[in-house]
């Protein structure tokens, strides 16, 4: 059994895999202050919730954001699990091409998603990922990462709008009644959502346009299905696809 874990800024997704069929998955909040002992006792307890017998975890692949994290999760591989974790950057087989100025420079997880997406979809496609910043990226019909572009997540947005404007409140990421609010949370809610969608639609046109093909526009994360349900670039919603992404890797590293 297959053990991937997504490291992001804000939460740190896990995901139990037995051959090609993702059996459960769990979302936690990511914590520096998360020992190894405490990681390993909290996956363990995770699965042991859900029916997952951890015992059987044979290998577990990992990407990872927060590099400060990198050590706690190996040593808790390595005392929970009995095994030496996959982290996915420089040196491991992706199965494709990385076309940036500084490959190393690229999150693994936009490599994760990438690699996810083409196996998917076999086509040149925009895989964007609503996380703490929602990423944007490109990939070939040949199957090459091609780049993209990242800009600010939507709670960044948030908590920026709440924080700066003394009188507004912090109000839910939902989709208002109306365009036009009829009261100021109202407003917010259609600044915030339609504001998105509208950043979410603008720079994959713009890509698009670029790009010189016609790329299909995929969507992960945890607000995609509603900006997804708005957006008229967005053709596919996959949440658990930096979680097959990692299955993937770990089948051509093993």
């Amino acid at each position: 059994m297959l053990l991937a874990i997504d490291v992001g800024n804000t939460n740190t997704v896990l995901g139990a895999f037995e051959g090609a069929q993702l059996l459960q998955q769990w979302r936690v909040e990511t914590s520096l202050a998360r020992t190894s002992d405490e990681w390993g006792i909290l996956a363990r307890q995770l699965m042991d919730a859900s029916g997952v017998d951890p015992s059987r975890v044979s290998a577990i692949a990992v990407s990872s954001v927060v590099p400060p994290l990198a050590s706690a999760l190996e040593r808790m591989a390595s005392r929970w699990f009995g095994v030496k974790p996959l982290f996915v950057g420089p040196g491991v087989k992706t199965g494709m091409p990385i076309l940036y100025e500084s490959p190393r420079e690229v999150g693994a997880d936009r490599v994760v998603n990438a690699v996810a997406a083409f196996a998917r979809w076999k086509t040149g496609l925009i895989v964007v990922d609503f996380g703490t910043a929602t990423t944007f990226d490109a990939v070939s019909p040949r199957g090459e990462y091609l780049g993209g572009a990242i800009s600010p997540g939507v709670t960044i947005s948030m908590e920026a709008l709440f924080r700066n404007a003394s009188r507004l409140p912090r109000v839910d990421f939902a989709r208002p009644p109306s365009v036009v609010g009829r009261n100021t949370v109202a407003s917010m809610q259609s600044g915030l959502v339609y504001g998105y969608v509208g950043l979410v639609d603008g720079i994959c046109e713009r890509m698009a346009a670029e790009l010189g093909f016609a790329p299909k526009v995929v969507a992960t994360g945890g607000l995609a299905p509603l900006v997804a349900g708005l957006s008229r670039s967005i053709s596919e919603v996959d949440e658990h696809l930096t979680l097959e992404g990692l299955r993937l890797i770990h089948e051509m590293n093993r």
